[in-house]
């Protein structure tokens, strides 16, 4: 919401020594953050002033441009030459020209200099050149402005070029904010500064013989509307200067008095209006839903397939508007307008919400009035509207109707300590009635607590725990203590909570960067990552109004998104990439359906139990994608540490025993990995996740550096199974003693098989296995290989003898007789 201040400051009674950075701090203390604050004209400085074209001579150029040598005076008793290459203006123009010594917005200085042939003493100016606004029609003729000053007027004050506009955000809950009547209240309770509300204005409904008549057919779609009837409207008729500065300064373009005022009156009250061209209708207007295969050409010139829930504004020939966002094309306000209906209404916030959204069409109006509006405004706005035609247009109104189906408005009964038991502060009972009443609550005392009226503008406000937050914010968030809530004994983190930071502080610390990729997929990446199609991961929910159409599902594995992620990093020169992401996944399951609820209200318990019954489970995952080098040596020194399946598989055991846990690998495929460098990664008898290097058309589909690697495991199922208490062994402090054993084995076995069953073979003082040489060629049998072991024994209360070493080493060989392991 921008806010000028010159037109926040009629409506408070702001000191005049309060800058605008006081004002945004006080909102901010309010909840509203600041966006930014614009000075416009803070580099613009005179001379600035009126001129009038006395003469204008056009010179073709050798370079096919032509320009324009003029005549001015400016009142200072001479006349000034000044080229200009524009065409928009004619002798007798009064227009605003920049002198010498004057210096425009961006530096710009001007000084009498020659061009074309001729010493220009100054320039003529654009809406561009001065930021009176965007559009760049030419030069700026003040006739069409409404304006006639004296030669010689300062230009800079007469256009209103000099303005600070605060720009505040406004959340969701807060519709109210959304107008200058909103943030002056705001901002008069805050301060305790005299404000006048600008929607005290005298309306009346009374129904002429002109008037069109109005009806709700769909009571769910709205709950009150206003037509008011005007005739002989002059649609020459221009803005006035203030107006057209004030919808500028908002962030709005001037288009037509018309158009104009019903812009205005919204950003001033809050309350969007529309303006039909009466002449158009056909019959009186309606407020119902669309119905089945109805189509209308919005004001965008675009023709739409409405859905049949959507709210329209009818007449008897059908949709003329899509209420509450645009209206249509056929009842449009044009040049020749001279009678029009001013519609003002309260939509069902929820169904303009999901309009907009369906028909990706955002406006001012759907903005308001998915946020909620004050149910009071719509007589009151459209008649401050139509006081603004009459005044400016010369219109004259000739009837107004109204239906009205509004609630009463809501009420709260709570008890006096509700807000200091919720903030925990000490809030009187006169802080709580002020508060309340501040923000334009009626607050009635009934024995132990207080009954509270909610006013028409605060639609957001609904429980006892709303009412709580405006005590707070109104008696300042800095009056809450900082206090650190006290967990109850034993109940600290829960096992996978130490896991999942256990796991991202490891792989921190290993160089790889954390990331929070898009966490949806598509068909596509699927395709890419050459997932088989009976693969279970291809089995996915589906969004059904998803952010993007290229990736409308849940993802079922982390590395979608996440080689998605990597490809965008690489795709910017980054070569070395090293990545990973924690998060959940989605796998569907065979339950219930979620049923589709309406937002008009809160969801029963027995819903929101079936909802929670519908939802898949949605297990924590942790994948990384690691490309290139992994350190960069220096020259003559150190090789470069580049990347590969073995670092990228040991990384991600590493993962799997953080908590002490036994994992071991084994040879797979599985894509999206190279076949012959892809380990599953085991607990007990369990896949926990698969690790190694990609396979090379995945690498190449997704633009990765040739031998990228990445792993992929499910961390809840790694903490699960590691349930057992983990307990402290007693050191063993006795010499240890080593020997090494080499086996022949078929070569298809995986070595991390024989060390397994090394490890199991129940020795008490076997400390490491550790794997040194694998062999194939002519010294060993043709279909097997060696595989080398250093054994480590040590007692924990004795030195081992001879004899009890050479046991060990024959339980040891024993162990692996179940294989066909023989000992080389």
């Amino acid at each position: 919401m921008r806010i000028p201040i010159s037109w926040l400051r009629e409506f408070v009674e702001i000191p005049s020594e309060t800058t605008v950075e006081e004002i945004s701090a006080i909102y901010t203390r309010l909840g509203f953050e600041e966006e930014e604050i614009i000075r416009y004209g803070e580099d613009l400085q005179g001379p600035v002033v009126v001129g009038k074209v006395l003469e204008i001579v056009e010179e073709p150029q050798a370079n096919g441009k032509t320009i324009r040598w003029c005549q001015v005076e400016v009142g200072d008793g001479k006349v000034h030459g000044i080229v200009c290459g524009a065409s928009n203006f004619f002798v007798g123009d009064k227009v605003v020209v920049s002198l010498p010594g004057a210096s425009l917005p961006g530096g710009f200085e001007i000084a009498a200099r020659k061009t074309y042939g001729h010493v220009s003493d100054g320039m003529i100016c654009s809406a561009r050149e001065l930021k009176f606004s965007d559009d760049h029609n030419g030069i700026i003729r003040l006739v069409e402005l409404g304006l006639d000053p004296a030669l010689g007027t300062d230009a800079i004050e007469l256009l209103q070029l000099k303005e600070e506009v605060l720009d505040i955000s406004v959340l969701p809950d807060r519709g109210y904010a959304m107008s200058m009547r909103g943030v002056a209240r705001e901002l008069a309770h805050a301060t305790g500064w005299l404000w006048n509300d600008p929607a005290e204005i005298k309306h009346t409904i009374k129904s002429g013989k002109a008037s069109v008549s109005a009806a709700i057919e769909d009571e769910t779609s709205a709950s009150r509307i206003v037509l008011r009837t005007l005739q002989d409207f002059t649609p020459s008729s221009k803005s006035p200067l203030w107006m057209q500065r004030r919808i500028t300064l908002a962030g709005m373009r001037s288009i037509s008095l018309a158009v104009d005022i019903t812009n205005y009156v919204m950003l001033e009250l809050g309350q969007p209006l529309h303006a039909f061209d009466a002449t158009k209708l056909k019959g009186g207007i309606k407020v119902k839903r669309a119905g089945e295969k109805v189509t209308l050409k919005t004001l965008d010139g675009v023709e739409r397939n409405l859905d049949s829930r959507d709210i329209v504004i009818a007449d008897d020939s059908g949709a003329i508007a899509l209420a509450g966002t645009m209206g249509g094309a056929s009842t449009e306000i044009s040049d020749s307008t001279t009678s029009i209906v001013i519609e003002a209404a309260c939509f069902s916030a929820g169904d303009v919400a999901r309009t907009s959204r369906s028909h990706k069409l955002s406006s001012e109006a759907s903005r308001r009035f998915e946020r909620g509006i004050d149910h009071e405004l719509a007589p009151i706005a459209s008649a401050r509207a139509v006081a603004l035609l009459c005044e400016f247009g010369g219109a004259k109104e000739v009837g107004a109707v109204e239906v009205d189906i509004r609630k009463p408005n809501h009420k709260i009964s709570v008890a006096i300590d509700f807000a200091a038991k919720r903030v925990g502060v000490d809030y009187t009972k006169a802080e709580v009635v002020s508060s309340l009443e501040s923000v334009g609550c009626t607050v009635k005392s009934i024995a132990d607590k207080i009954e509270v009226s909610i006013p028409s503008w605060r639609t957001d406000l609904q429980t006892p725990e709303d009412l709580s937050e405006e005590v707070a914010r109104i008696n300042g968030y800095d009056r809450i203590p900082a206090v650190v809530p006290q967990a109850v004994a034993g109940n600290g983190l829960t096992d996978l909570q130490r896991l999942r930071r256990s796991v991202a502080r490891m792989l921190s610390e290993n160089g790889l960067v954390e990331v929070l990729s898009y966490p949806f997929m598509s068909m596509t990446e699927l395709d890419a990552m050459r997932i088989p199609a009976e693969d279970g991961r291809r089995v996915a929910k589906e969004l059904l109004n998803p952010l993007s159409a290229e990736q409308p599902l849940m993802r079922t594995t982390i590395l979608a998104p996440l080689l998605s992620t990597a490809r965008r990093n690489a795709g910017r020169g980054l070569p070395n990439v090293a990545i990973y992401e924690l998060g959940l996944i989605v796998l569907p399951t065979d339950g219930p359906k979620a049923e589709i609820l309406s937002v008009e209200m809160r969801p029963t318990d027995v819903q929101l139990e079936s909802l929670n019954e519908a939802v898949p489970v949605q297990p924590w995952y942790v994948g990384a994608v690691l490309c290139g080098n992994r350190e960069i040596g220096q020259p003559l020194m150190s090789p470069i540490d580049k990347w590969d399946w073995q670092k990228t598989i040991s990384l991600a055991l590493d993962v799997v025993c953080l908590n002490s846990a036994i994992a071991s690998v084994l040879q797979t495929d599985q894509a999206p990995w190279h076949p012959g460098r892809c380990a599953a990664i085991v607990m007990g008898n369990n896949i926990v996740g698969f690790a190694g290097e990609l396979h090379p058309r995945v690498v190449e589909e997704f633009g990765l550096p040739a031998r990228s690697c990445a792993f992929e495991l499910d961390v809840e199922a790694i903490s699960y199974l590691n349930q057992e208490v983990v307990t402290a062994t007693r050191v063993k402090t006795f010499p240890l003693a080593k020997i090494d054993l080499a086996f022949v084995v078929d070569s298809k076995m995986p070595v991390s098989v024989v060390k397994r069953a090394i490890e199991l073979a129940g020795i008490d003082e076997l400390d490491a296995v550790d794997l040194f040489d694998v062999y194939q060629g002519e010294q060993v049998p043709e279909g097997s290989k060696s595989v080398a072991f250093s054994l480590t024994f040590r007692a924990l209360d004795r030195t081992l003898t001879d004899a009890e070493i050479a046991d060990l080493r024959t339980r040891a060989i024993s162990a692996t007789e179940p294989l066909g392991a023989t000992l080389r």
